[in-house]
């Protein structure tokens, strides 16, 4: 019986769902960036990307390569911490496609006093040099 009680609260005690720890490693990213950009910093925001010429952004532009590319973009797109607003993301899932990459579905929105502005983006983060980062950004 007294197995039984302990097996009983030991079970109760565990959460039924445990994150992996590469999506745990992925929704820090994620939880940095929206503190990086809230704090108008970019170049932070910008550290969960891949910094490699073939990182790949697409946006209402269509496909740009290239991390200095895609800060450079930022930069044009959000001059100031004004246009910039407070960002928070809506994760909708995280999906493990294999060891080195996963998928990431979400909802952006920013806050901002000249309008708000949302959409959705899609993610493939890749684990490189034992760190995962973002190589394909799809955000509309």
């Amino acid at each position: 019986m007294k197995y039984f009680v302990f097996i009983t609260v030991f079970l109760f005690q565990q959460p039924l769902y445990a994150q992996h720890k590469d999506e745990q490693a992925i929704r820090q990213i994620l939880t940095d960036q929206t503190t990086e950009w809230n704090k108008g910093n970019l170049e932070a925001f910008m550290k969960g990307y891949w910094k490699n010429d073939s990182l790949l952004f697409v946006g209402k532009t269509g496909p740009r390569y290239g991390f200095q590319t895609t800060l450079d973009n930022y930069h044009k797109g959000y001059p100031d911490t004004a246009a910039m607003g407070k960002l928070s993301f809506n994760i909708i899932q995280v999906k493990r496609l294999s060891p080195d990459y996963y998928f990431v579905l979400g909802k952006w929105m920013l806050k901002r006093s000249m309008g708000d502005l949302s959409g959705h983006y899609t993610l493939l983060f890749r684990k490189i040099a034992g760190q995962w980062k973002i190589v394909v950004d799809h955000s509309s």
